[in-house]
């Protein structure tokens, strides 16, 4: 399995939720609405989710081996920081060009 695809759909600042971002795999499935979120030590991911009849949320999708889940978020994460410094860059050449 590869990740061919990772967009960053929306940034966040405020509260624990940092980002909402999309994969593809292998050129041929989407994976919406993974979350990068700040926890209380480290940035995470959380899986694409939705509450049932008992107000528990469950994974619609998700990794079933540990090492998968732990390439899917270090990739994530990885695009999410080029994402921020990539942003930070081009502010910092528009804050020039002012």
């Amino acid at each position: 399995m590869e990740i061919t695809d990772i967009k960053i759909r929306k940034l966040m600042t405020e509260g624990r939720l940092r980002a909402v971002v999309s994969i593809t795999l292998d050129n041929m499935l989407a994976v919406h609405d993974i979350k990068v979120v700040q926890g209380d030590s480290r940035l995470f991911i959380a899986m694409p989710s939705r509450r049932d009849e008992n107000g528990v949320f469950r994974d619609i999708v998700h990794p079933i081996q540990a090492d998968a889940r732990q390439m899917i978020e270090e990739k994530i994460l990885d695009a999410y920081h080029n994402y921020l410094a990539l942003t930070e860059a081009e502010e910092q050449a528009q804050a020039k060009e002012v």
